[in-house]
């Protein structure tokens, strides 16, 4: 259920997109946290402006905003023309807002579910990215910018500590600032009967100011697909690891669509570290539509007791967990939807709607 629509002005494009559809039955299948309010509340949306020579020059802008129930997210980048052989150069400034659920969420319904903690979280981010030429298999972007966090209640409101009372920045003052140095590293090999995927990430604290956050992160994610006549078996290994100064929004969270299915929402765990596997059976039933097998497991490397405040503790969550279930997925010119059913450790029985997402941890 949506609409959408391209409007070209002069060289600028201007995509619109409006959609009722995964919203609305997020609404319906998952316990959420603030009242709907009124059918307006339940719209989301997108805009999108790109102009591809913006003073003559080959200078390319995009401008984007992203409309969900509970978050949002503006982007600005503008990228400078650059020889083939020399890196892209691209500024970007960026402003989101989303409930932090994988961190503070509160799993209900024996783990199948989260519902929320109270706590979200706006980050404004002002940097530069560097994209590498790519080689015939690899690609790198190196990164630069300064992030600015701030937790806010449901209300919008600045808060320093969750219901409990303890602290949910690294400073414990109402935000936390850094500067993170990130390099991306990305590899591909495909020919006709499989294909590997390796993307690792490195982010590095940099200390400009004594009282700004120093860490070292790093998350890697490893897929590999290979075609068994008509089907695809897909596997994939995700994981990571911080030291160093660290908020609890830092933490990597485990559980849900993305992570372990059959959990909610970090239901499974937060930690320092993290590793979750993921494989996949599908199988084409017509050009529309595949049936689906799923397993999948994850553990926070007892590493939750190490996040400040220990929030996977205070909230019951077991720390490891697996989830096994089944589904199907729909191709369509609207998009591609999934609907599959799962069970979790703890014989916990979940159904879930929506966009289709295969596993990591954050």
């Amino acid at each position: 259920m949506g609409a959408q629509r391209s409007i070209h002005a002069g060289k600028a494009k201007i995509d619109v997109n409006v959609d009722f559809t995964h919203n609305l039955c997020a609404s319906l299948m998952h316990n959420t946290f603030r009242n709907a309010g009124n059918p307006l509340s339940l719209l989301i949306g997108s805009l999108c402006i790109k102009h591809p020579n913006l003073f003559g020059g080959s200078e390319k802008l995009h401008v984007s905003c992203d409309k969900g129930l509970y978050d949002s997210n503006v982007l600005v980048a503008f990228r400078r023309p650059r020889e083939e052989c020399l890196a892209h150069q691209s500024f970007v400034v960026q402003h989101s807002l989303s409930p932090e659920i994988g961190i503070h969420g509160i799993p209900i319904k024996n783990f199948s579910q989260s519902g929320s903690g109270g706590v979200n979280l706006s980050r404004l981010s002002v940097g530069m990215d560097l994209n590498e030429p790519a080689s015939s298999k690899w690609s790198s972007t190196t990164s630069i910018k300064f992030e600015h966090v701030r937790p806010l209640n449901d209300d919008g409101r600045n808060i320093s500590r969750d219901c409990d009372g303890f602290p949910l920045t690294c400073s414990g003052s109402p935000h936390d600032s850094m500067v993170v140095l990130k390099q991306e590293s990305r590899y591909t090999k495909e020919n006709n009967h499989s294909f590997f995927h390796f993307n690792l990430q490195i982010e590095q604290g940099i200390p400009v100011l004594s009282k700004w956050i120093i860490f070292n992160r790093f998350k890697f994610v490893a897929s590999k697909g290979i075609k068994l006549g008509p089907a695809l078996l897909l596997t994939r290994l995700s994981g990571g690891s911080i030291v160093g100064d660290m908020a609890p929004y830092q933490a990597f969270s485990i559980g849900g669509i993305g992570s372990v299915r059959g959990y909610g929402e970090g239901a499974v765990g937060s930690g320092r570290s993290c590793l979750v596997a993921n494989s996949e059976l599908s199988l084409p039933l017509n050009n529309m539509l595949e049936g689906v097998a799923f397993m999948d497991c994850g553990t926070d490397l007892r590493s939750g007791c190490l996040v400040p405040g220990n929030p996977a503790l205070r909230h019951g969550k077991p720390g490891s967990g697996i989830g096994l279930g089944y589904g199907l997925r729909f191709k369509s010119q609207f998009g591609h939807f999934q609907l599959h059913y799962a069970i979790n450790a703890f014989n916990e029985r979940s159904l879930y709607f929506g966009l289709p997402n295969l596993g990591s941890c954050y």
